[in-house]
């Protein structure tokens, strides 16, 4: 297991070039407190889509996320960065994407797959500095 430390995460946020970015929209609940990190970056709009697939153990819970609460923003014309801890399998940022299906959407997580990966060179299971 590889640990991070916050400060790692911001240094990695410096040199990543993002491009303008309007509203950074977070996947709960593991991917809350890094879109906090990134929003805050960026001098960003910061949303939360409330979805579920894993449990506490990383076991899945359903065969596909659940989208939990439905998003009523109004995006149109916004420059969107969607943000998760972990996009390995893709399946939830897959179904978060779909509930942004038509607007301005670009990817970003600390490891794993997506437009942004903060941490690419790291395959192992991450011990985050906001989990205890």
């Amino acid at each position: 297991m590889v640990t991070l430390l916050f400060k790692e995460i911001t240094e990695r946020l410096k040199i990543i070039e993002f491009p303008k970015i309007d509203v950074v929209i977070g996947i709960g609940t593991g991917g809350v407190p890094a879109a906090t990190m990134v929003a805050y970056h960026l001098d960003a709009e910061l949303l939360v889509m409330t979805l579920n697939y894993r449990d506490e153990q990383n076991n899945p819970r359903y065969n596909e996320p659940k989208v939990l609460e439905k998003a009523n923003w109004n995006l149109d014309g916004k420059r969107i960065l969607l943000v998760d801890d972990v996009s390995v399998s893709g399946k939830t940022m897959e179904a978060a994407l779909l509930q942004l299906k038509g607007l301005n959407v670009k990817t970003c997580a600390m490891k794993g797959t997506a437009d942004y990966v903060l941490f690419p060179e790291i395959k192992d299971c991450v011990k985050w500095p906001w989990k205890p």
